[in-house]
């Protein structure tokens, strides 16, 4: 499909192309840039789409959604703890979490780069259906481990681990499953779709707007 811009007859220059925004299932080993580094994968093979970079990061032990878009500024926006763009995990930890680290996590604990920020977390009933890891995660027979979902608003280094281990729970596991509006749902490991970019959700709320005038 091509994405140059049309003539607009009656205006001088281009019409503004629309962001294209990208959701990908990142699986595990993938990093969240097109060039491999040691024994980590790119995402090169995987998405075929030029002109496209990581709104964010999702480290490469980690899987789950990571947006990809051509718009500098969107990428910022996305990726830019500032706009408080919510990001959603399912976490699974050693141990089972009791009430003290749920709030402990929920009103910021300290790390070595300074205290986060407040988060939302809940102990999930059961383990999400999520698809098989691979490879799998390392299982002690004699620990129980648990699933939490945590929503933060920061985008510090491997955050969400050192907020589960300040705590006392190492992370075993952890899928991404939305970043603001933008959801997992639907999509394999792998796999990747376009989505409507914000601008678009602006042009469509105005042209309802429109419409009931």
């Amino acid at each position: 499909m091509g994405r140059d811009a049309e003539p607009h007859h009656g205006r001088s220059g281009p019409v503004p192309v629309t962001a294209r925004l990208i959701r990908f299932n990142k699986p595990y080993g993938v990093l969240s840039q097109f060039t491999p580094e040691g024994r980590w994968r790119g995402l090169k093979g995987l998405i075929d789409v030029p002109g496209v970079r990581a709104a964010g990061r999702l480290d490469a032990d980690s899987e789950g959604l990571l947006l990809l878009t051509d718009d500098g500024a969107l990428q910022a926006r996305i990726s830019d703890p500032r706009h408080k763009m919510e990001k959603t995990y399912w976490v699974q930890v050693e141990g089972i979490p009791g009430d003290e680290a749920l709030q402990r996590l929920r009103a910021g604990v300290l790390l070595n780069d300074g205290p986060t920020l407040p988060a939302r977390v809940r102990r999930l009933d059961a383990a999400p259906a999520l698809w098989p890891r691979d490879p799998p995660i390392r299982v002690r027979q004699h620990i129980p481990d648990c699933w939490m979902e945590l929503v933060i608003r920061e985008g510090r280094n491997r955050q969400v681990r050192r907020m589960t281990a300040a705590v006392g729970h190492p992370t075993l596991r952890l899928v991404r499953v939305a970043v603001g509006p933008y959801t997992l749902q639907g999509l394999a490991p792998g796999a990747w779709d376009d989505v409507a970019s914000p601008q678009d959700y602006r042009k469509d709320s105005c042209s309802r707007l429109s419409s009931k005038r």
